[in-house]
């Protein structure tokens, strides 16, 4: 059966902050010089924003760039940062460090604590009142090219495949969606993205990327322990000193806040478990006294991007390019990436809109990354280069050795750091790793996975190819299992792995796809890279509201 086809100047996979920017720039520079210029933006989630999930401290400067009148026209950036405070803790007790002897990276002055998700769908209201066609529970699950090699365009996701991957009652074939130019915006570990960075060796003279995994609930809490704009770090506890990650707690508008935990995954005990250890971090006495008597209100989970200049491909090919989280653009030092996606897609944008002048197409606009190098954003990066590979190191030793390379040599050290393992290689076998004893969860502070499933309002139809995929069927009893005691039950927030039939003696590994909320964390940390995320259905998944 031939797909249908749709033509346009530019095809943008993904709704999140970069995929917009570099829609919103299109059209205002289209309308700038008098052309016109067809963009066409697809997301997998069922509305602008479904699918979107970060802390959130956003930094203003690049919407200020783009949309220099947010502020007048609405974007619900309603909570200004009043108060920063980070904490060491350990069980029971906490030290606050004195903003005095932070390093800036670590400063949130002129910044707002935001829902992304929200500023998202106003992204997209300002892209649609530019002429962007938007169509939303569009998952792109295919590059297409073209006779050369090159990029010409997507196609979206078959709807209505049966289990077995036969067409159902109510088949319908994806549609080829063709650009001059394609931009990539899928987030952290984008499955079209991955794609194309083997295809084409992008990471040939990179390091290895790194990831997090954060995770977030959201919550309303008491008027008399809510303070319009406050935001607190942490680092230490619960985590072992050899561990990477930290918790957060920021208050939104509307007596809200969003707490939530970052485990980097390059941990090596495969008994640890990133979700469960957020929930013991809610119970740490500086934590709980903010969310006791409070309501837990929504729930979910993502991964993240934290390698930062050293892990960044090449960011063009013939006929298309990757931004924002797509291609690992975020700042671990600062705990943002939202400001770096507008930045990048903004970027790209201005060099597709060059090329399109020109009459070129499915050429590499080689402009882009070279903008890049010239910008602010490079400028920030670099500066906080050596973050993730000095924390890497433990957070006593790690911490001085970053705070002395902010502040002698003000991000300017003559040396950088190099990232040399991927994370899914840095798991130890179990046998040689100490088992951690979770707490039972209390129903109050802290819960079990399927309640907080639940609260992301997850939902995939559940008669469809699994989107799931195992390279090797065997290897999840053969080799994670037997070396590795099945880290995947742990590693995934949302409860999708199960090993069954152990008592029996025949042991199988069970996969809950339904219960997937898209954080990507299987496909990252799964240590025989045995599993591979695609796109479900369009429009299923999580839908967060003000996430």
């Amino acid at each position: 059966m031939e797909r249908e086809s749709m033509e346009f100047d530019v095809v943008i996979v993904g709704g999140g902050p970069a995929g917009l920017a570099s829609a919103i720039r299109l059209k205002q520079l289209a309308a700038e010089k008098g052309k016109d210029i067809s963009v066409c933006l697809i997301e997998k989630g069922a509305e602008i924003g479904a699918h979107i999930l970060s802390g959130a401290v956003m930094d203003p400067r690049a919407l200020s760039e783009l949309l220099p009148n947010w502020k007048e026209d609405g974007a619900p950036l309603n909570a200004p940062v009043s108060e920063d405070r980070f904490f060491i803790l350990s069980e029971t007790g906490a030290t606050q460090v004195p903003n005095s002897v932070l390093p800036g990276c670590f400063h949130n002055e002129g910044n707002y604590v935001i829902s992304l998700g929200n500023v998202c769908r106003w992204l997209g209201e300002q892209a649609e009142a530019l002429g962007v066609e938007i169509y939303p529970g569009f998952a792109g699950a295919e590059v297409l090219f073209d006779a050369q090699g090159a990029v010409k365009g997507v196609a979206t996701g078959d709807m209505g495949r049966l289990h077995d991957g036969s067409e159902g009652p109510n088949f319908q074939m994806g549609m080829a969606l063709l650009g001059k130019y394609t931009f990539f915006a899928e987030g952290c570990r984008g499955h079209l993205g991955k794609q194309l960075i083997e295809k084409f060796d992008l990471n040939r003279d990179a390091d290895p990327q790194t990831y997090g995994i954060g995770l977030k609930e959201l919550w309303e809490i008491q008027p008399e322990k809510h303070q319009l704009g406050l935001v607190v770090h942490s680092g230490g506890w619960p985590m072992q000193p050899d561990t990477y990650g930290g918790g957060f707690l920021y208050h939104l508008e509307n007596n809200q806040v969003a707490v939530g935990f970052v485990v980097g995954l390059g941990y090596e005990n495969p008994h640890l478990s990133p979700y469960e250890e957020f929930q013991r971090y809610k119970t740490h006495p500086e934590i709980r006294k903010f969310l006791e008597g409070g309501k837990r209100i929504a729930y979910g989970a993502r991964a993240l991007v934290a390698g930062g200049l050293q892990s960044l491909p090449k960011l063009t090919f013939p006929g298309g390019v990757l931004i924002g989280d797509d291609a690992g653009f975020l700042n671990a030092a600062r705990i943002k990436g939202s400001h770096c996606a507008i930045k990048t897609g903004a970027l790209a944008a201005e060099a597709c809109f060059d090329a399109l002048a020109a009459e070129r197409q499915n050429d590499e606009l080689t402009a882009y990354p070279e903008a890049f190098k010239n910008s602010w954003l490079y400028d920030e990066l670099h500066k906080s280069r050596n973050f993730k590979p000095w924390m890497a190191k433990g957070l006593k030793l790690g911490s001085l050795m970053f705070g002395i390379d902010q502040i002698v040599f003000g991000g300017k050290a003559p040396w950088t750091l190099r990232h040399k393992t991927p994370d899914h290689a840095k798991l130890k076998p179990a046998s040689e790793c100490p088992k951690i004893d979770y707490p039972k969860p209390d129903g109050v502070i802290t819960f079990d996975r399927l309640s907080s499933v639940f609260l992301s309002s997850t939902n995939h139809e559940e008669d469809q190819p699994c989107h799931l995929q195992l390279k090797d069927p065997a290897v999840p009893i053969s080799i994670n299992l037997a070396k590795y005691d099945a880290p995947e039950q742990r590693f995934c927030p949302a409860g999708v792995y199960e090993i069954l039939g152990q008592e029996e003696g025949q042991p199988r590994l069970q996969i809950n796809a339904q219960n997937c909320v898209h954080c990507k964390t299987c496909d990252i940390k799964d240590p025989t890279q045995n599993i591979n995320w695609v796109v479900p259905q369009g429009g299923e998944g999580p839908t967060y509201p003000n996430m």
